[in-house]
């Protein structure tokens, strides 16, 4: 389980406080992989005093099996955020990439380049896999789905959208 929390100021301001993956390959129950991933995230909101908390929202697959488990690790990790009061959000795996690199069918070398360059993120600081800077791709997400500007004439268009999120610009 990959995560990231963000912090975000103004329209344009946004920092990286803490990524990571939770490994639980050695952990041969399921309950207590469960438990690891609400201990994991409960820690994360205690460290962080997060104002929102966002998923992955779960994908269709073809093993019934796998998707039962996705479903209830999603399910702990939003109790977690739930028992502390904080508002929740899913968002699908394509809407995500969408809204990281611009194209929702990117690779996942694609979203933690992007992930790396919006943030700022030096080569020796990106982890290994891409569990991490997938769990950093829904944060960002998030914060994007937030500040959502409305393209009209009347708001200035893609020329204001521009000077008001350079970030997002590459």
């Amino acid at each position: 389980m990959g995560f990231g929390v963000i912090r975000a100021e103004g329209k344009s301001r946004v920092e990286l406080l803490e990524m990571g993956a939770l490994r639980m390959e050695k952990v041969p129950d399921h309950a207590l992989k469960l438990k690891q991933i609400f201990d994991c995230c409960v820690g994360l909101i205690e460290r962080h005093a997060p104002d929102s908390f966002a998923v992955e929202a779960p994908f269709f697959g073809k093993n019934v099996q796998s998707m039962l488990k996705l479903g209830r690790a999603q399910g702990v990790a939003l109790a977690a955020a739930l028992s502390h009061e904080i508002p929740v959000a899913e968002y699908a795996p394509r809407r995500i990439k969408q809204s990281v690199t611009g194209v929702g069918s990117a690779s996942k070398q694609q979203v933690a380049a992007m992930v790396q360059r919006t943030l700022k993120i030096a080569d020796a600081d990106m982890p290994r896999g891409f569990d991490a800077t997938d769990g950093v791709a829904v944060a960002l997400c998030h914060y994007y789905e937030q500040g959502r500007p409305q393209f009209s004439a009347s708001k200035g268009g893609w020329a204001a959208f521009i000077s008001e999120n350079p970030q997002r610009v590459g």
